[in-house]
Formats: structure tokens, sequence, C-alpha cells
């Protein structure tokens, strides 16, 4: 199966970032995973929040920011990629003057149920 950005309508996801489903299995097909292009706009964060199942990889496409996983903070920016864990906490901020995109690739695929918003 094959997707393209520009066919995929974006959506606001319940942390507040702006989202690109490339490939989910309520929409695609797939099984066992979702990815997605995230955007959060210049100055703004994403709400805290957790998922129970879901494992998350987020790969950082362009911008920079900082992410908080847990109690540490820690800077991203294009080319980096974290882990992270279902139930640690979790959020990102923008920190510059465009928009920082990344990829988030979910196992279990990314449900708005779980999702926890702190």
């Amino acid at each position: 199966m094959k997707t393209s950005k520009e066919r995929v309508v974006p959506y606001i996801t319940r942390d507040g970032s702006t989202v690109r489903e490339l490939m989910h299995p309520s929409v695609h097909g797939n099984y066992q995973q979702s990815l997605a292009e995230a955007r959060v706009k210049p100055g703004c964060i994403t709400r805290l929040h957790k998922h129970r199942l879901t494992e998350e990889l987020y790969h950082v496409i362009s911008g920079a920011g900082l992410i908080t996983l847990g109690t540490e903070v820690l800077q991203m920016k294009a080319g980096d990629t974290i882990c992270i864990s279902p139930g640690t906490a979790h959020c990102m901020k923008n920190t510059e003057k465009q928009d920082l995109v990344f990829l988030c690739c979910c196992s279990p695929a990314y449900s708005h149920k779980d999702t926890e918003l702190l």
C-alpha cells in the first residue's frame, strides 16, 4: 500500500499538534503501527500527555525544540530521534521561528483513547 502526504487531511490531536496520518490501520489497512507527520508552530508547546499502551518514536525533520520526557528536558533538532516508552509523560516545545516538524511512529497505532492529558 502507498499513501501520499498531499492527499492526507491534517487534524489536531488531543495534545494540540497538527498531524497528518501518513499511514494508519483505520484508514490504510496496515496492522500494528502508525506513522504521522506532526507540526508545532513557533513558540508553541504540545500539552503534556502520556500513552498507556503506545511506544512512540519521534524523528525531527526540520526546526528545533525541547522535549520533556518524564523528568528530563532534552534539546531536539533536525536529524534527532527519540523513543518514548509507554506511560512516559511528554510534550514538545518549538523554540525556533519556523515550524517544528517531526515524524511520529506509534506502535500500537495512535489512538485518541490511549492519550491521557496531564
